[in-house]
């Protein structure tokens, strides 16, 4: 019973934590405590979900658990910065995404970790891992900006979120904060790939589609400081290295796990 009732939990947390967020999303246009503390409690349970597989005797990692991975960073750094800006809406698409990720990863947990990984692919994973949730929170700002923009074109009323150059400003630490921790993920590839993975550098479809997207956040940002790139043409490349970004790994994964049936 004790093993029939254990094999069940994450089932049922993945389903209440889906739920959550569905009701969350419902009850975003209400600012009040209530939809704040949903959205709190699909966030817990969302995150007892991934440490419930992490923590398990056969943890599994794809392209499915990226994903969740990367919706729970997002929803936390959302959540703390209501606290510093409570004009900021939590997008009710975000709430769904997230219900969307955590049934996505019951589906495809990907495969098991070798039990001899190595010890500094923890590591890899979480500077890789926080890099998607940095750059998702920038895109999702650029979205919010250039909407305003075009509020603005339009004299409509501007006042229902963060000001223009607010948003600007924070898409734009969003983006340095995560092309750091992109550069030290493709450092710590480059140094310890033969520890992590058992053989040196390859250049795979992970690996260039990586390189591109740090190339592109490298240009989007030099074009910031040198040419005071904004708005519209920013979003642009945010946007284009954002997908080359997604394609690196949960792209490379999803066509081995799902196209290809392959789980390594």
């Amino acid at each position: 019973m004790i093993l029939a009732s254990a094999a069940w939990l994450p089932l049922t947390l993945t389903l209440a934590a889906a739920l959550a967020y569905a009701v969350a999303a419902f009850s975003q246009h209400r600012r009040t405590a209530s939809a704040n503390l949903i959205v709190l409690l699909a966030w817990l349970l969302h995150g007892l979900v991934l440490a419930w597989d992490l923590l398990d005797q056969a943890p599994r990692f794809g392209f499915a658990p990226a994903l969740s991975f990367t919706a729970w960073l997002v929803v936390l750094i959302y959540s703390i910065e209501r606290r510093l800006y409570p004009q900021l809406q939590l997008p009710w698409a975000l709430c769904l995404l997230g219900s969307a990720v955590v049934l996505l990863a019951l589906v495809f947990p990907g495969p098991a970790l070798a039990v001899n990984a190595s010890p500094w692919l923890p590591l890899h994973w979480a500077l890789g891992l926080a890099s998607y949730g940095l750059i998702a929170v920038a895109v999702a700002h650029a979205w919010f900006m250039v909407r305003s923009e075009e509020r603005l074109r339009q004299a409509a009323d501007p006042q229902d979120g963060l000001p223009l150059l607010t948003l600007e400003r924070l898409t734009f630490r969003f983006v340095g904060a995560g092309f750091v921790l992109l550069s030290a993920t493709l450092l710590a590839g480059l140094l310890f790939d033969e520890s992590l993975y058992g053989k040196v550098w390859v250049w795979n479809h992970k690996t260039v589609f990586s390189v591109l997207s740090w190339l592109t956040f490298a240009v989007l940002l030099l074009g910031r400081a040198r040419l005071g790139w904004r708005s519209r043409q920013a979003a642009r490349l945010l946007y284009m290295g954002s997908g080359l970004l997604l394609l690196a790994y949960v792209g490379s994964r999803f066509v081995l796990e799902v196209l290809l049936g392959r789980g390594s």
